[in-house]
């Protein structure tokens, strides 16, 4: 059984405990020694692992998704808590719970889904209800457990509904203070955008990816998404321009050329698509990095977080409210 979970590990600390691969590289240092530089996890977070001198048995068993038994000591090295094995073998299913291992959103996926068909049914326009209706149920299955990413936001089970979901309530928002807004356009991209993540990783049911699959790697999400919207277009004999529409929605979420996006977004809706995707990674990123920091403190530097530390206020936000102020008590003197 599992005794201590990755975001109780503080530095100095001895451990010996299973830990999940969440990813796993071979390397060698400069006397050209091999060693493992691993990402393990449980449900409650992620810490890098080095086992130095790594054997080839514990290379073989340094497979992601494998659950493993490890002992080593927790470090700070520059600014960061790593994980410095001593030991790790291989363990058998009885001796864990996989339950303590799946990190996965915090909303059931059948409710997620349910919540994310009030929104289709929002969509007004036939045309791009059709093509969204018919890509997402070609990838219904798999989208009940498939994560965001490999590792950085939403990297759980069902992470990728979460992302959508999420995505979904804020552009809501934003569409009912700016009243020009396409929220057609906004909830379809919204719900293709990252669609071929699907087709990108190979996940297994647990929402812990293994590799970018062949296609991934060639063409990545994005190519993969506009090839879909193109099929399910034609076969649905779609208006020109709003195929191309949706598929400039795709194009450019990513913003810029080395993130993917070949051109900036050319509409509004598409600029509001790539900062409802970037608010809801880094609201997910910033919530990552404070779990299990206590309130006054700061977490590790956080990579994908351009490598800050982030700060929990130590403040009640629960405290009692004051009073609200009438009509009178609220005077500003001017001069």
């Amino acid at each position: 059984m599992k005794n201590r979970f990755v975001m109780e590990l503080k530095p100095g600390m001895k451990v010996e405990d299973f830990f999940m691969v969440k990813n796993s590289d071979t390397k060698t240092d400069k006397n050209g020694n091999y060693y493992l530089d691993m990402t393990v996890s449980d449900n409650s977070g992620d810490i890098v692992c080095r086992k130095f001198r790594a054997t080839n048995e514990e290379i073989e068993f340094a497979k992601i998704g494998q659950i493993l038994k490890i002992s080593g000591v927790v470090k700070e090295y520059n600014g960061n808590i790593n994980f410095n094995a001593n030991t790790m073998e291989g363990v058998e299913e009885s001796e864990y719970s996989i339950l303590d291992y799946i990190a996965a959103a915090p909303i059931k996926p059948e409710e997620m889904l349910s919540e994310i068909k009030v929104y289709i049914n929002k969509i007004k326009n036939k045309d791009i209800r059709k093509v969204v209706i018919e890509i997402l149920s070609i990838y219904k299955d798999k989208l009940m457990y498939y994560p965001a990413a490999k590792s950085n936001h939403h990297s759980i089970k069902s992470g990728l509904l979460y992302h959508m979901l999420r995505m979904l309530k804020t552009g809501e928002s934003i569409g009912s203070v700016y009243e020009n807004i396409n929220m057609d356009l906004v909830y379809a991209g919204v719900l293709l955008h990252d669609i071929c993540k699907i087709e990108e990783m190979d996940s297994n049911s647990f929402g812990v990816v293994k590799d970018y699959t062949m296609e991934g790697k060639l063409l990545g999400h994005i190519v993969m998404g506009i090839k879909i919207i193109e099929k399910v277009a034609d076969k649905f004999e779609v208006d020109k321009e709003i195929r191309i529409i949706l598929e400039h929605l795709l194009l450019t979420h990513h913003y810029e050329p080395e993130y993917g996006s070949p051109k900036k977004p050319m509409f509004l809706e598409a600029e509001i698509l790539h900062y409802l995707d970037i608010i809801d990674a880094r609201v997910f990123d910033f919530e990552k990095a404070l779990k299990g920091v206590e309130p006054g403190k700061f977490s590790d530097r956080v990579w994908v977080l351009d490598n800050r530390t982030i700060y929990n206020p130590e403040y009640d936000k629960d405290q009692e409210q004051p009073e609200m102020l009438d009509g009178d008590q609220l005077r500003i003197d001017q001069e």
